[in-house]
């Protein structure tokens, strides 16, 4: 599912920043941007995002903006100045007259004016308080697309229970023209077999030929154990929808088992009406998965 959060705090060093964003995916797919001097971090801010989210490509980035130098805040590294006096002597021995830095000089080299360390363990409490509020609005972001795909999917599930309302009263109408047909399958093969010159054995031919014809009729027609398995998946669909939490891959697996009620419906369509069933129950179940694909 798609989310977006963004929150800032305020510390005595400097102004904190954490923005998380989402797209969909099926699993979860964590991705850090985060400054180096805050790496550590990471591992406190992934176990965070993976107790409140399961599912999604998700990108949080962590920026702390230091506030600017001032008097009291910052030092000389003593340490590298007396590293840079020795270089400097060594080099004025082995090359006579060669220019010393000046101090200009000396306070622009890299990391000879150091800025006063922040406290690891107090920057570490306001990075967690931070990213408490920022996931639990970036929750609560995809908490309203969450309602917005409940809706459409309970729309789709809806359409399917017309379909299923709609064609379950054709089934006996269905059988009856079925049989009809056999039966006058029936009387033409018994026909033939009485014209037969042997007709002990164009009899047996007949009524093998019956026996095929009730086998067929069986197999091709017989689909209110589909339907009933249809609607009994809906309403699971519908009841999961309800339930609410972690639906995901539990609706993942009930578009499997529409899927496949859907598809052996359309195998033993024997009249246009089931066929078109078939087909329209398939296209919403496709869509239905599309979504169901991007749940928690």
């Amino acid at each position: 599912m798609t989310g977006y959060a963004v929150a800032t705090s305020e510390s005595a060093a400097g102004t904190l920043t954490i923005e998380i964003k989402s797209v969909n995916s099926r699993f979860l797919d964590l991705q850090f941007r985060i400054n180096d001097d805050l790496r550590a971090l990471e591992p406190d801010l992934r176990s965070a995002v993976m107790a409140a989210i399961t599912r999604g490509k998700v990108e949080l980035r962590l920026s702390f903006g230091r506030k600017a130098a001032t008097a009291g805040t910052q030092a000389l590294n003593l340490p590298l100045l007396t590293e840079l006096q020795r270089l400097q002597t060594e080099v004025g021995n082995l090359f006579q007259g060669v220019q010393t830095m000046s101090v200009a000089e000396l306070l622009r080299w890299p990391g000879v004016i150091e800025e006063a360390q922040i406290g690891q363990e107090s920057l570490q409490a306001d990075v967690a308080a931070l990213a408490g509020r920022t996931i639990a609005a970036f929750v609560t972001s995809r908490q309203r697309e969450g309602a917005a795909l409940e809706a459409m999917l309970i729309s789709r599930i809806e359409a399917m229970e017309a379909i299923v309302k709609r064609i379950t009263p054709l089934i006996p109408q269905v059988v009856a023209a079925f049989q009809q047909k056999a039966v006058e399958r029936m009387q033409d093969a018994l026909g033939l077999a009485c014209q037969g010159s042997n007709s002990a054995l164009s009899r047996q031919d007949a009524l093998e030929r019956i026996r095929q014809e009730v086998i067929l009729y069986g197999i091709r027609i017989d689909v209110a154990e589909e339907l009933g398995r249809l609607s009994a998946h809906l309403t699971e669909t519908r009841h999961i929808l309800k339930k609410g939490g972690q639906v995901g891959k539990r609706l993942d697996f009930m578009m499997q088992e529409l899927n496949r009620e859907a598809n052996t419906l359309g195998a033993k369509a024997s009249v246009k009406e089931l066929a078109d069933a078939s087909m329209e129950l398939k296209l919403l179940i496709e869509q239905m998965r599309e979504q169901v694909q991007n749940l928690e």
